[in-house]
């Protein structure tokens, strides 16, 4: 009988591991199938090999610069494991980035094709341009950009996304041959700008979206005493950073990190202090490449500029100067009335279907707060200067309220209303709009 259950313990336990074994073995074969077999050849190819999945920052660099990506792994033989583990030629990855520069518009009719309605508005661009109209920006733009992808390489979380490196269709430079009067005409996108601040006219900041600043670079010395909405913030980042600085456990590299902001904050608590500056929610103003500023035949803060859209013609002034590689932009008041549906982070228009006319050495110093009657009137006269055009140009509205009227204190007596007493403070008078070029009669001493 014990011969019985021995025999029977054994024979479950052989067929519960066949049964186990076939298990494993078609398991097996599911993730692991047969090789076929490969034939013979004297001079064998290498199989293919799938691309490996992108990771970590690659991925965010393709996403968000839409980046082709092609990959593959290549090996070849080596000496021993413990040769090649200390060469760093044996394992090496390559990047090769193969951008296309751009061939710029030149005809009426290319420039027609991303702005149609632009041969109509403009009847006379055609006689603008010049035999050789594209100007040198144009190769210096994309010398820059091709310079920054080089920079930034090894960083794919860093390189210029394909929008932003195919972000100007064409820069040309014309000239009326009667009037002499120059221009510059770029196509490009637009993005937003929001920065800049002024107390003196709105002593409530606009908000601070991402990469806010509180400055442009058209500014004006300020006109009242009105401290600026954006001082007090700066002024406490200040303090916190000299905290910071002046702690003892601050390590050595960490207070030479502190000792540059410093010395940056100070700056801008100091400008903050002195100057007003343009207001990207209610000032129609462009951006131009820093490149641009610097070059003969460029452009300059504070020139005045046309910005054309579908049929409408929007006059505006070089109001801040951007990054070298970077063309199309615009202050959010201009973003806003070509688009309603613009925000800080979402661009009016991303096809390259904006046309800028930039007027370089149109600029009038002295510069002032903005007088929007007078941005019209100038753009409308050199606009004409280039030919004309067939619709009135917008007319843009002053969206800024007035300032509070001062509560008069209660007086014990009339004659002591007729003069103010000595040493009391009388309310500052609104400061003179002066945009861009001087009042035709000098403004009153304050």
């Amino acid at each position: 009988m014990r011969t019985l259950r021995t025999l029977v313990v054994l024979l479950a336990a052989v067929i519960f591991a066949a049964i186990v074994y076939r298990w494993v073995s078609q398991e097996r074969l599911q993730f692991f199938p047969p090789r076929e077999p490969v034939p013979a050849s004297p001079t064998p190819e290498p199989t293919p090999t799938r691309p490996p999945p992108i990771g970590g920052k690659l991925d965010t660099g393709r996403l968000f610069s839409g980046i082709t990506l092609h990959s593959s792994v290549e090996p070849s033989p080596g000496a021993d494991a413990s040769t090649e583990r200390v060469d760093p030629e044996s394992y090496v990855l390559e990047l090769k980035l193969k951008p296309r520069v751009p061939t710029p518009n030149r005809s009426i009719e290319e420039l027609a094709k991303v702005t149609p309605n632009l041969p109509e508005l403009l009847p006379a661009l055609a006689t603008t341009l010049p035999v050789e109209p594209v100007s040198p920006l144009f190769n210096q733009l994309y010398e820059t950009k091709i310079r920054m992808l080089r920079e930034n390489l090894s960083r794919l979380d860093l390189l210029l996304s394909r929008h932003n490196f195919f972000d100007c269709q064409t820069i040309l430079r014309l000239e009326h041959p009667q009037t002499h009067r120059k221009a510059l005409l770029l196509q490009a996108d637009m993005d937003v700008d929001c920065d800049g601040s002024d107390g003196d006219r709105m002593p409530v900041g606009t908000g601070a979206p991402t990469n806010f600043k509180p400055f442009t670079s058209f500014k004006w010395p300020k006109k009242t005493p009105q401290q600026n909405p954006y001082l007090a913030g700066t002024e406490d980042r200040l303090k916190k950073v000299q905290d910071e600085f002046n702690a003892k456990t601050t390590s050595p590299d960490r207070k030479r990190d502190l000792r540059n902001a410093i010395t940056q904050l100070r700056a801008e608590v100091d400008t903050l202090k002195k100057y007003s500056f343009l207001i990207g929610t209610t000032d129609p103003y462009i951006v131009i490449p820093g490149a641009f500023a610097r070059d003969r035949d460029g452009a300059k803060a504070g020139d005045y500029a046309v910005v054309i859209f579908g049929n409408g013609i929007y006059p505006a002034i070089v109001g801040d100067i951007g990054p070298n590689d970077k063309v199309g932009e615009a202050s959010f008041r201009i973003a806003k009335e070509i688009n309603p549906q613009s925000t800080p982070y979402s661009r009016p228009v991303s096809d390259l279907k904006v046309t800028y006319l930039i007027f370089p050495g149109s600029a009038d110093p002295p510069f002032g707060p903005p007088d929007l009657e007078k941005l019209q009137t100038r753009c409308q006269k050199l606009v004409d200067e280039i030919g004309g055009a067939t619709v009135p140009l917008h007319h843009w509205e002053n969206i800024i309220p007035p300032p509070p009227t001062p509560t008069p204190s209660p007086s014990p007596s009339a004659t002591s209303t007729s003069s103010p007493a000595p040493g009391a403070s009388v309310p500052s008078a609104s400061p003179a709009a002066t945009f861009a070029f001087p009042l035709s009669s000098p403004s009153p001493s304050r």
